[in-house]
């Protein structure tokens, strides 16, 4: 149970949600009703407000606990805890500082150590709300990999403007330091695919790509676009699926620059399919050719022709095995898979009478 639900209801959460859930909700609802997206409506500047300070209170554990135990009036006007029933003395009522807590006093010799100073001053001086717009900044600081600020960027560099206080002014009319910010979250790894064709694959190659990555300003907090050039070398066999990792080459976020990973693609290609380290190759036989017999000259992919030949009878669906002349193995490159043909009997739509009487002669 929890002494209150308002903070949770202005965000549209419960009292039992995650910490994502309510930085998701803070998200959501600070970026709908934010005062540069809402001009004309005032309503939304103190629905920006609430949510804000809803925020900064459940988005700290401590402080989380602390308004889940006691309410939300307890916080800002700061004192010890409610007395158990019973306990005798008068200690919570007031909220007076110089009550001695920690012995046999007015609560009934219970020990309590309540200790916020979000503005540096005393331990029982109360809780006061941060700039609802520094809140918001300093949110997505941290928080890059959830999408970003949906065309915010120019808040960074502007943050509290629109509010008309100062960027350090607490919203409960003090003029106090800013606040001090939540511990640093782990830094994200953002994936990306990375396509390549066959032969790439198949032969190995260097890779140089260009990326644009976002970084902060540490005097302004204003955000830059750079350009930085990835370097990667392709190993020959490399797999669909394999990862190439570069660590700290990403967006800037609060606890440093993005890991980025690419993962590996293969692009269709005309002739040849991939199963493994196998390299596969379809032929199309037409029925007659299929009966009587055939021949072609087929090419494997690092350009070697094959001259193959049959005289009777070619299965559909059978095919043929080359060894050593399929992909390079990854771990042992001087090692190669197989080549494989397998052929494809095409037959005719329709036959005339004076075909199908033939063939059942022949057949």
């Amino acid at each position: 149970m929890v002494a209150e639900t308002k903070l949770y209801d202005s965000l549209g959460i419960s009292p039992s949600a995650s910490q994502d859930e309510v930085k998701k909700a803070y998200r959501k609802m600070a970026l709908k009703h934010h005062p540069d997206k809402n001009k004309d409506n005032p309503k939304s500047a103190d629905k920006f407000k609430e949510v804000s300070q809803a925020y900064e209170i459940l988005s700290d554990p401590e402080k989380r606990k602390t308004y889940d135990q006691y309410g939300l009036e307890f916080m800002l006007r700061g004192g010890p805890p409610p007395p158990e029933p019973g306990a005798g003395g008068t200690g919570y009522a007031g909220g007076a500082p110089g009550f001695d807590f920690g012995g046999g006093g007015p609560t009934g010799g219970r020990s309590f150590h309540y200790e916020f100073k979000p503005g540096g001053g005393s331990s029982f001086g109360g809780f006061s709300f941060s700039n609802p717009d520094d809140i918001f900044t300093e949110f997505f600081r941290g928080n890059a990999s959830m999408g970003g600020a949906e065309g915010f960027e120019d808040l960074f560099s502007g943050a509290g403007r629109s509010s008309g206080r100062s960027r350090n002014a607490r919203y409960s009319g003090g003029a106090e330091p800013a606040p001090k910010r939540a511990s640093t979250p782990e830094v994200t790894t953002v994936v990306r695919p990375l396509p390549l064709t066959l032969e790439e694959l198949f032969h190995g190659v260097h890779k140089k790509m260009k990326i644009k990555r976002k970084a902060f300003d540490e005097v302004t907090g204003k955000r830059t676009t750079q350009d930085k050039v990835l370097e990667m070398d392709i190993k020959p066999g490399l797999k669909k699926g394999s990862k190439i990792k570069f660590k700290g080459v990403g967006d800037q976020e609060e606890g440093g620059q993005q890991d980025l990973h690419f993962i590996v693609e293969e692009k269709a290609h005309p002739l040849f399919t991939r199963d493994g380290d196998d390299i596969i190759l379809k032929v199309d036989l037409e029925l007659k050719e299929a009966l009587t017999g055939w021949q072609r000259t087929v090419t494997t992919i690092d350009g070697k022709q094959l001259n193959i030949e049959r005289g009777g009878p070619t299965q559909p669906g059978s095919q043929d095995s080359y060894p050593n002349l399929g992909m390079p193995l990854s771990k042992k490159p001087e090692q190669r898979g197989n080549f494989i043909v397998t052929y494809n009997v095409k037959f005719p739509m329709t036959l005339t009478p004076d075909q199908k009487r033939k063939l059942k002669e022949i057949l």
